[in-house]
């Protein structure tokens, strides 16, 4: 079973600070592009930030630029999503997906919100709030 756990979400006011995980069973996510995404009540999904599959190529939406950083740890299977000065409008649920070696020639591709990633975890929920 093919599965992406994600965990981490929480309260937190804003300035704070979140690490989101998403963790693979099942299989190797060292082979898989990771995208993370969130949407809020209301709006439409949005390509937070991606990771390229070999490359280690990254990418952030403007709106989280120099904010969140995503990472690997392959010993342990997981991606990370570590959320710094966090503002009220980062409020979202927070979704990882993964996609096997994609064949890209850019980052942002991955961060497309309708792109048809392959496994999609069940979301953590974030909220800012003061």
């Amino acid at each position: 079973q093919l599965q992406l756990v994600e965990s981490g979400g929480g309260l937190v006011q804003p300035g704070g600070s979140l690490r989101l995980s998403c963790a693979a069973s099942g299989f190797t996510l060292e082979y898989y592009a990771i995208g993370w995404f969130r949407q809020a009540p209301g709006k439409e999904r949005e390509g937070v930030s991606c990771v390229s599959a070999s490359t280690g190529y990254t990418y952030y939406a403007d709106s989280v630029k120099g904010r969140f950083t995503i990472s690997r740890d392959n010993a342990k299977n997981t991606v990370y999503l570590q959320m710094n000065s966090l503002k009220l409008e980062d409020t979202a649920v927070y979704y990882c997906a993964a996609e096997y070696h994609p064949f890209i020639t850019t980052a942002q591709a991955l961060c497309v919100p309708d792109r048809e990633y392959d496994i999609w975890g069940q979301g953590t929920q974030v909220t800012v709030s003061s």
